[in-house]
């Protein structure tokens, strides 16, 4: 005999009736009419051409066959009940996922959130790969890569997690020392005149080491000829030389919450959009990637 999902349907409502003294009393338990257990009950006697339970005045009783039926019944359920369990374990148990992203986003932004993480899928490790300012996602020895691209990014596997903000900042001492207002509403090439501007010179693959300052002053309608240039291959470097009043980083809005709440880099400016953002990429798909993705998801609308 074919087993399909009407049979399937009438096995599940008959070992529950099995347990239970009535039809009524199995309807109880399982939410639904007593009609409709009723009904069930007869289609699978009628499958089967064997008599279930006999019915009387005071309710039901199982019959001989069904009795084995129950107990094959049971016995199934308790077996696929077993598989789950050691498929949910197999799942979860020593997961382990090998993201690569860059240095910068998992020291700034990652890493303070991990406890999260670990607290929510104790069995799910992460080993992180953070080896240069660049991930190489076109490799294939990892589970899941955040890397920062312009946009659209066009990649298949790719997720846009993140669209990302940039905003020129600098120490306090540093923006007293330009003598610069708390708030520039306009914006003029004698303000950076003497101003040191600190560069992610590893913005994306091919970029031009500039490329970020160069779109904001772009965007400003002025030019960056007068100033003085240093540059690093990371951005939160950058970000850290800006507070130590080395000159004014072009900042990542999702990197530096931590820095403007203290008030230990100011800016006299509002952010632009980056014209990019974080793009997570996967690559080997698995129930602890779906754990991190689902994680990550809600971190960002948090």
């Amino acid at each position: 005999m074919k087993i399909n999902a009407n049979l399937l349907s009438q096995l599940f409502t008959f070992e529950k009736t099995a347990h239970c003294t009535s039809f009524t009393q199995a309807a109880n338990v399982l939410n639904v009419t007593t009609g409709a257990v009723s009904q069930q009950i007869r289609g699978l006697e009628s499958t089967l051409g064997l008599l279930l339970f006999e019915r009387h005045s005071r309710g039901i009783s199982i019959t001989d066959s069904g009795v084995i039926l129950r107990d094959a019944v049971n016995s199934g359920i308790a077996i696929i009940e077993s598989t789950l369990i050691e498929l949910r374990r197999d799942s979860e148990q020593n997961s382990e996922i090998h993201l690569k992203l860059t240095p910068s986003f998992a020291y700034k932004w990652l890493v303070p959130r991990l406890e999260s993480f670990y607290k929510q899928y104790p069995h799910i490790t992460i080993t992180t790969y953070a080896e240069s300012g660049l991930v190489n996602y076109q490799e294939h020895n990892y589970d899941l890569a955040i890397d920062y691209q312009q946009t659209p990014f066009n990649n298949p596997n790719a997720q846009l997690l993140l669209a990302e903000q940039l905003l020129p900042v600098m120490s306090p001492n540093y923006l007293q020392q330009l003598q610069w207002p708390e708030q520039i509403a306009h914006i003029s090439q004698e303000h950076w005149q003497h101003a040191n501007l600190l560069h992610d010179a590893m913005v994306w693959p091919n970029a031009d080491k500039t490329a970020e300052w160069q779109s904001w002053f772009v965007n400003n309608q002025l030019s960056m000829t007068q100033c003085s240039h240093y540059f690093f291959n990371r951005t939160d470097m950058s970000m850290a030389a800006a507070e130590a009043g080395v000159g004014i980083a072009l900042a990542r809005m999702a990197l530096i919450i931590d820095e403007l709440t203290s008030k230990r880099l100011v800016s006299p400016f509002t952010p632009i959009s980056a014209d990019a953002g974080y793009y997570l990429i996967e690559h080997k798909p698995s129930v602890a990637t779906q754990c991190f993705k689902a994680w990550l998801l809600a971190q960002l609308q948090a």
